[in-house]
């Protein structure tokens, strides 16, 4: 291996360590009450399910809800 893969490997290797180890800490279980870190958490899970929803698509429940909710608007607005 030359010199610059062998920086390129020991850069990802770090950035993967470093993001791995900042999520286990920023997720951990501090107990029941509400501490300083749960804006983070609610801010990485919204982030998580946001990205979800992008690849995935909204659940089936959303879906269906939105079109129960549409249906009578669509009816009154063309008769």
């Amino acid at each position: 291996m030359n010199p610059s893969n062998t920086d390129k490997i020991i850069r990802r290797t770090t950035m993967v360590a470093t993001l791995t180890a900042s999520y286990f800490l920023l997720t951990a279980d501090y107990g029941p009450g509400p501490n300083a870190l749960d804006p983070i958490k609610n801010a990485i899970f919204s982030a998580q399910s946001s990205v979800k929803d992008f690849i995935i698509g909204p659940k089936r429940e959303v879906q269906e809800s939105e079109a129960k909710n549409l249906a009578p608007s669509a009816a009154e607005k063309h008769p």
